[in-house]
């Protein structure tokens, strides 16, 4: 078998965390979901069964979790410090999709979310 293309998807991680514009959203926070597409070559693990093979979703959560933990006025800069985190940390992830949603965004609007979403590539080195 050849695996073609594979991915690692983490989806709709909650966090409750102190990202906005606004002093009030620094100082009471909000609820963040985060969901990720990791494009990571899986024949390895897919043969070995090995952790090491691969790259441990438990690990990527605990990374984005203590991003998350950092304060950014704007989820621009939150997801991009996100994907540059899981890039350093986990040298088998090839390219990142991310989307970081605020709850309930503090804007007089009757929205559920609003967020950004982005597609990065691991730069040669």
């Amino acid at each position: 078998m050849r695996i073609t293309q594979s991915h690692i998807l983490l989806n709709g991680l909650r966090f409750y965390a102190r990202h906005g514009v606004g002093a009030q959203e620094t100082v009471v926070g909000n609820e963040f979901t985060v969901d990720l597409q990791l494009k990571v070559n899986l024949e390895a693990a897919a043969q070995s069964d090995q952790v090491e093979d691969t790259v441990s979703y438990a690990d990527v959560f605990l990374a984005v979790k203590d991003e998350m933990s950092r304060p950014s006025k704007l989820l621009e800069h939150a997801a991009g410090r996100i994907c540059e985190r899981l890039f350093k940390d986990f040298p088998l992830i090839e390219e990142i999709g991310l989307k970081l949603l605020k709850r309930n965004p503090p804007m007089g609007a009757d929205i559920r979310e609003a967020g950004v979403e982005m597609q990065c590539r691991r730069l040669p080195f």
